[in-house]
């Protein structure tokens, strides 16, 4: 029997490098730009056409490469970061494989141009499929161009699983604000079908997130830092009022490095505790630097996760320094047991004795002093004989004089129980009877009568606050108020768009929302959608968003959470892009207005859903396919009690 174990072909080994290493347009973006960064450059910019799929370029004015290591460049497994095993133990830099350019160029056309500094001629490289097509001098600036042209070219069927373009720019986006975040020092810029996306000028940790994430970012920052044996911990957090519904802002950098850790990320969720609601979540930009000994990052393709050797001692730490900074700007309550001086003895008090306070009364105030009589209920009294009750100014509190103003007051009630009273009282006002004339072929009736007794008082219940129970003539339905509500404002969107007359309700006062670059792109596309189903806008540029009107069924302070629902839908493509920009639109708002488990419904409201939910045109399904209702039979419920 012949051998069945073969080497491959260094062609196919590339490609199956590649799938590890390159997965999107933005496993590119990661590469190139870390590449950038590991050589030096001060100045780095992304150029990128149909969200990476047909263009990436990165440009830096780096070190620059000679002929001879731009073409080992293209290689597997040949990298200037390290040269023994041990290095992986003491990585000071982004890349260390040596994978990547020879993974990206297995699968594009890439085309390289280089030039060292000092010298007066660079080196340009052309590669397709892996090989080399063309290799010359060229005149070219200092530092490394690098042009990633047709991703995927020569693997259709990786080609066919990316996401719609506006994902895929999302994605690219993210590795681009990951490395410029942990590099402010570095001038980025970053252009997408010939549109300015990001310019970030060299600046500080602070001033860096505000220019990704737009000025209003700045108010909401809480500055987080500690120096301890272990780790350098800086960075911010956000104000807890600032937490969002979904995953925002949320970023971990370890020496310079972004990862993904749960373990940490559940650290600063528990120092939010009892600030923040249960489904919120907070953002943060934490930079953490630790000896590069302790840290394993070499466990994950991405290099996204990383070990650390005494996690629980990180995670003590983290979530102390942010409980410490929340309470030290004053966002947490804390125990103040500093003393305050203006409570302390003043030095002149030292030595006197202290003096019993005293309370001194007037005793000879009288409020009535100055009034001519005073009226009672009883037998009217003249002015002389109303002030013969008084004394010198002062009321009479002893003998005679005491029995006769209570004598007074009791006169107040004379005359109330007498039942032979003048016809003017309440006595003579009639009731008008509450007996209406019959209709024809129905006898009268009373008009507030209790109800007929052919039927229950009402047709709906509400179970535990997420079910409704009606009744029908086989039995009874059981109704998931949550997806109901969604089936029922589903088709009510969708018909607006349809149709394009949506409801709106004009605001007297504008809403102003401020949101980041990639977001207010996102926004554009969906205003025309938008404003089909009600919302006015006046303004969308910049950093802002100006709303003048909104749909009837919206009310003023669910906007901010509705467009940050969607934005978040949108990007991670919920539902999925084979629906139409109007569906997913619908899905989204629906899915975020719908009544939630645990709402309180009155009988009016329980019903109107009822009767709306089954004038859908598909009543049986919520738009994500889930089942609304099901239904109980007299079968079987007597099969229960056999």
């Amino acid at each position: 029997m012949a051998d069945i174990i073969q080497l491959l072909p260094d062609h196919v080994a590339n490609q199956i490098a590649a799938g590890e290493v390159v997965q999107r347009p933005a496993s590119v973006v990661k590469e190139l730009i870390e590449n950038a960064v590991d050589a030096g450059a001060k100045e780095i910019k992304l150029i990128a056409k149909d969200s990476g799929k047909t263009l990436i370029q990165v440009v830096d004015n780096g070190a620059g490469m000679s002929a001879t290591d731009a073409r080992l460049s293209f290689e597997r497994h040949a990298t200037s970061k390290i040269r023994s095993a041990d290095d992986l133990f003491r990585l000071g830099t982004k890349g260390f494989r040596g994978e990547a350019l020879a993974s990206i160029a297995a699968i594009a056309h890439v085309e390289m141009n280089t030039r060292r500094q000092g010298e007066e001629i660079g080196t340009r490289i052309r590669m397709e499929g892996g090989k080399i097509a063309d290799q010359e001098v060229a005149v070219s600036p200092e530092g490394t161009s690098i042009a990633v042209k047709n991703l995927f070219f020569n693997i259709p069927a990786r080609r066919n699983f990316l996401k719609s373009n506006q994902v895929e720019l999302r994605h690219v986006i993210d590795e681009f604000q990951r490395v410029a975040l942990a590099h402010p020092d570095i001038h980025f810029e970053m252009y997408h079908n010939g549109n300015d996306l990001f310019s970030l000028p060299a600046s500080n940790y602070r001033q860096r997130v505000v220019n990704i994430f737009g000025s209003k970012t700045n108010e909401k920052l809480v500055p987080v830092e500690e120096n301890t044996e272990v780790v350098k911990l800086s960075g911010f957090v956000y104000k807890p009022e600032h937490a969002r519904k979904s995953r925002g802002e949320q970023f971990f950098f370890v020496n310079n490095r972004f990862i993904k850790s749960p373990y940490l990320h559940h650290a600063v969720v528990s120092a939010f505790e009892g600030l923040i609601k249960e489904q919120a979540h907070p953002g943060y930009f934490l930079y953490l630097d630790v000896d590069p000994a302790t840290v394993d990052i070499n466990i994950h393709p991405t290099k996204t996760e990383i070990k650390f050797d005494d996690e629980h001692m990180l995670y003590a730490i983290l979530r102390s320094a942010i409980k410490h900074s929340l309470g030290q700007f004053n966002i947490a309550p804390v125990l103040d047991f500093d003393k305050d001086a203006a409570l302390d003895t003043p030095y002149d008090y030292k030595d006197k004795p202290i003096n019993v306070p005293t309370i001194e009364v007037d005793s000879d105030f009288n409020p009535f002093r100055d009034e001519e009589g005073i009226s009672h209920s009883g037998p009217e009294k003249t002015g002389t004989e109303a002030r013969s009750k008084y004394q010198g100014g002062r009321p009479s509190w002893q003998g005679s004089g005491r029995q006769d103003r209570q004598g007074d007051w009791e006169s107040l009630y004379v005359g109330l129980g007498d039942k032979s009273g003048d016809s003017d009282g309440f006595s003579s006002v009639e009731i008008e009877s509450d007996e209406v004339a019959g209709m024809e072929g129905k006898p009268a009736g009373k008009l507030f009568g209790e109800r007929e007794s052919e039927g229950p008082s009402f047709t709906t219940y509400q179970l535990h606050k997420k079910y409704i129970v009606t009744t029908i003539k086989s039995g009874m339905v059981v109704i998931d108020q949550h997806r109901a509500h969604q089936r029922v404002l589903y088709e009510q969107f969708l018909r607006q768009m349809t149709v394009k007359e949506g409801i709106s309700q004009q605001l007297l006062f504008p809403i102003v929302l401020y949101y980041s670059a990639s977001d207010m792109a996102l926004l554009k596309e969906l205003r025309e959608t938008l404003e089909f189903i009600g919302f006015a806008i006046a303004r969308l540029e910049g950093e802002e968003i100006e709303i003048t009107g909104i749909p009837a069924s919206v009310s003023e302070s669910e906007v901010s959470m509705i467009l940050e629902q969607l934005i978040a839908d949108f990007k991670d493509e919920i539902p999925d892009s084979s629906f139409s920009q109007s569906d997913r639109l619908a899905k989204s708002l629906s899915k975020t207005l719908a009544v939630r488990t645990g709402e309180l419904l009155n009988e009016a409201s329980q019903e109107a859903l009822v009767n709306n939910l089954f004038a859908c045109k598909e009543p049986r399904v919520s738009p994500f396919n889930r089942p609304i209702y099901i239904t109980i039979t007299v079968e079987d419920l007597e099969k229960k009690f056999l």
